[in-house]
């Protein structure tokens, strides 16, 4: 999740402005009302079934199911809002609550195994303002904010505390099922690296030490591996304006490939060579496939889909046909729905919204 974590790329571009797989986007109008779920789905899409759109116009994206399936949390700027905001939605119901402060700026969140307590990002203990979107008269860019921290509250967003306290970007927090480790995304010394702490903030362990961005990590359903999107640039121009731009707090998001790691940080490798941006990977319930969103298919870098593969990269697979983006793509638990952001059906607006489909693993049967 950086704070790409509703995302936008330029020169890799998004034809709209998203939640960064935690993070900053423009300003948008309401959606039109819903349509019938059957015209949500494209009929290449076959991997979907019953398609339904849980949230109406503003910006939603970044939806994790609770590790009993019951409830998702998602970060959303909401029409009138200034900033990103977290939410809890209970699918039983279909209604939406806030759950972080309404101050300063949030990002990336997630449960706790337990299910009674929520991770997530903000800016909020700093500044009760929304920090200021970036200049993106450079190219686009997503903002690295020094004032983000990762908390811990209630699922209602009460008995708030601090993880995190050292200073800089600490944000991109997620649990690993086994309920032991959070693995998240740190500049505190001097690159945007991934650490692992324990549920208390304490026995903080780096993962990734190698110059580039590293972030949007997530844990494999029995613990033991990570996921995560990632740039190194090579040595020279590309290098010195990656280090130019993180002194500002800033990076550029247009090349981005997908790694895997065990748990501990060891067995580093590359999974996608796709070219383009690849980003917010997520773990099929099985742990034997993962699934992204990838430009790699548009010349012109606009359209985002979602893609599956197994863990190696190999057996690629397009699974989204949607014109505009696609997005975070998530499996609950059970591995029966996948939940993603998409400003389909958004009467030609910037809207993003959170969809819920039925998936069907093998579509041939």
């Amino acid at each position: 999740m950086v704070a790409v974590n509703r995302r936008a790329f330029v020169g890799t571009v998004i034809l709209v402005s998203l939640p960064t797989a935690c993070g900053p986007g423009e300003p948008a109008e309401t959606s039109e009302a819903p349509i019938a779920s059957e015209a949500l789905a494209q009929p290449t899409e076959r991997h979907l079934r019953n398609l339904r759109q849980l949230t109406f116009g503003g910006e939603n994206a970044e939806a994790y199911f609770s590790f009993d399936g019951t409830k998702l949390i998602y970060q959303a700027r909401k029409p009138g809002m200034e900033c990103d905001q977290i939410y809890v939605l209970d699918l039983a119901t279909g209604e939406s609550e806030q759950v972080s402060t309404g101050e300063g700026r949030t990002t990336c969140s997630y449960f706790y195994p337990s299910g009674d307590q929520i991770l997530y990002s903000s800016t909020h203990h700093h500044d009760a303002s929304c920090p200021a979107n970036p200049d993106f008269s450079m190219g686009y860019v997503w903002p690295i904010y020094e004032t983000y921290d990762v908390f811990v509250s209630g699922v209602d967003g009460s008995n708030l505390r601090q993880l995190t306290t050292e200073d800089g970007y600490d944000a991109e927090a997620t649990f690993s099922p086994t309920g032991d480790r959070i693995v998240f995304t740190s500049v505190r010394d001097g690159d945007l690296d991934l650490y692992s702490m324990a549920p208390d903030g304490s026995d903080v362990r780096r993962l990734t030490d190698r110059i580039g961005y590293d972030g949007g990590a997530f844990y494999s359903p029995d613990g033991s591996k990570i996921i995560w999107r990632a740039h190194y640039p090579e040595a020279g121009e590309a290098r010195d304006e990656y280090v130019s731009l993180l002194q500002e707090g800033l990076i550029r998001p247009g090349e981005l490939e997908i790694y895997a790691m065990d748990a501990d940080g060891s067995n580093q490798r590359q999974v996608t060579s796709a070219g383009g941006a690849n980003f917010a990977p997520y773990w099929h319930p099985s742990g034997e496939k993962i699934i992204w969103s990838s430009n790699q298919h548009d010349p012109s870098g606009r359209d985002f889909e979602l893609y599956m593969a197994d863990l190696d990269g190999e057996n690629m697979e397009r699974v989204t046909f949607s014109e505009g983006f696609d997005g975070f793509p998530v499996f609950s638990p059970d591995g029966r729905y996948l939940v993603f952001g998409s400003n389909r059906n958004n009467g030609d607006t910037s809207d993003t919204n959170v969809f819920i489909a039925e998936w069907v693993d093998d579509p041939e049967m």
